[in-house]
Formats: C-alpha cells, structure tokens, sequence
C-alpha cells in the first residue's frame, strides 16, 4: 500500500479541526438537468454559498446523494461557466438517486480531484480524441476548448463508438464539433432501423481520420478493454505510446489517496490519475480490478 500524501494528511486533519475540508462535501444546487440517453442524466450544479470549485477537464468531484453515499464523476461540462456539469449513468444506488435529481435539489460536492487532460499543452498539435459510451462526458470539456483554437493550430478529431444510436450522448455537440472545423466519426456496436451511420468497433473508424500520427497527442476514454484496444491501434498508427493519455476510473472512494480502493501497481488513482500516459501504464493495464 502506498502511504498517503503529507499534504493529504494535512486535508484530513484540518477537516477534523474545522468541520470542512477534503472530506466534508459543499452543498450544491441543481439548475440544470437533462437526459442525455435512456439511463444517462447530466445535471448541472452551482454551490448554495460562495464560488464553484476551480476545475480542468479531465478532473472529477466526489459527489453525494445525502442519506444514499457517495460516487466519484468526472466533470462534463466547459470551465468558467459558472456551473459544475456531471454527466451520470444510472448503474447503482447512488447513481440512481443523483440521477432521480430535480432542478432545486440540493448535492453535496467535493473537489476537484485529480489530473487532467492537460488541454492547455496542446496547441500546435494534431489531437485525435477518442471516446467509448459514456466516456465522452470527461472528454467533452477537453474537445470544447480545443475546438476553439484558431485555424492553422493543430487538428481535431474525435472518433466516439456507442452501444446503439440511442445511447450517442451529446449529439448537438458533435454537430457544433464538426462546425468548427474538426473530423467526428460516429460508429454503433448495433444498428437500429433508419441508421445510416458506421456500425461496428470505434477501431474501425480510426483509419478515416487524417490527423499526422507523427506529432499527434491521443485523449481516450471509455471501458479499459476498449483503451487497450485503442492504444494499440494507435500506436500501431504511429502514435508515441507516451503521447496517448488514457483515463482510469478504478473503484475511487476517498478522492484524496488515503483509502487505498483505487490502488493500481503503484499508483492510487485518485490522486496520481484518472489520466496517466498510456506509455506510464502499459504494462499495468490488465491487472485485474479488485
């Protein structure tokens, strides 16, 4: 077991002092809510007292569902508009309960944990982002930004794979996406009548986009089986495995590297990651998930 940070022994002690701290949750408003597909709600938040948390894409907050518990989401909303966007699928207890939310509810919120995707490091390089499901909502902040940057510095494209076109999240983005300028491929793993689209694995669309492998940076997100898979496709491209960052999400319970339930080789997830070069971690990602 990795001991825990000084500075996150630090956090735990002033909470205890104070009655705040890293694992005290701020009370937060809902004043959004939206179904994204059947199962996926994405609500977003403001704090009933004081500023939202400051936050970069790929981060998340533990979030609580008072007299249900608590669950780790990543933020998927744009950082500086005042609101704190989670986007949640609706597989457990507390899921279901942040899920049954209405605007006027109130959540608690701690945060933000974690590292991000490092947008900001990104200008002047092909970015090939690449989303599996629900992982596009970590992403979705990420492919934002870089969708704004000026023409001439560096390409986008994001190639995102779903279950069945019903469960393709965020479809108004993808078309604001593909309206300033970046490649979107779309691929379904069942095709339902009236699609048109790709059907098939988010691999199969890969070799479409035109993005220059040798200086591209890679953000994927989604179920680790297809990031392994994804990796591989794209470092078999070209792609320096050190340049493909992937997202884990294992089992985070604390947020702050004390519990040890997101332990992988040496890292705790919540606090080294979610988001670690795919180069770093190669060899770690088929430990199995206890």
């Amino acid at each position: 077991m990795i001991a825990p940070t000084e500075a996150a022994r630090r956090a735990v002690v002033a909470g205890a002092a104070t009655g705040t701290g890293a694992f005290t949750p701020a009370p937060y408003r809902v004043v959004e809510r939206r179904v994204e597909a059947d199962g996926v709600v994405s609500i977003a938040l403001v704090p009933v007292a004081g500023e939202p948390v400051p936050w970069r894409p790929g981060q998340f907050n533990m979030l609580t569902a008072f007299g249900v518990g608590e669950v780790a989401i990543s933020m998927s909303g744009v950082p500086g508009d005042g609101r704190l966007w989670h986007t949640v699928r609706d597989v457990g207890a507390v899921s279901h309960a942040l899920c049954g939310t209405g605007v006027g509810d109130v959540v608690g919120v701690r945060g933000a944990f974690g590292t991000a995707w490092g947008v900001e490091e990104l200008d002047g390089v092909d970015v090939v982002v690449v989303a599996g499901g629900i992982g596009l909502a970590p992403l979705r902040g990420a492919i934002s930004l870089l969708a704004q940057r000026p023409s001439g510095r560096g390409g986008l494209s994001v190639a995102l794979g779903a279950r069945s076109p019903d469960q393709v999240i965020f479809a108004e983005d993808l078309e604001r996406w593909r309206e300033r300028g970046a490649e979107v491929e779309l691929t379904v793993d069942a095709a339902a009548p009236g699609w048109t689209g790709s059907v098939g694995l988010v691999t199969a669309v890969l070799p479409r986009l035109s993005f220059d492998a040798g200086r591209a940076v890679a953000l994927v997100c989604g179920p680790e089986v297809m990031m392994r898979i994804v990796a591989r496709a794209l470092v078999d491209r070209g792609v320096a495995a050190d340049a493909i960052r992937v997202s884990l999400e294992r089992n985070m319970q604390c947020g702050v590297g004390l519990c040890g339930h997101c332990q992988l080789g040496p890292l705790l997830i919540c606090r080294d990651g979610p988001v670690r070069s795919y180069g770093e971690i190669e060899h770690l990602f088929g430990e199995r998930e206890r």
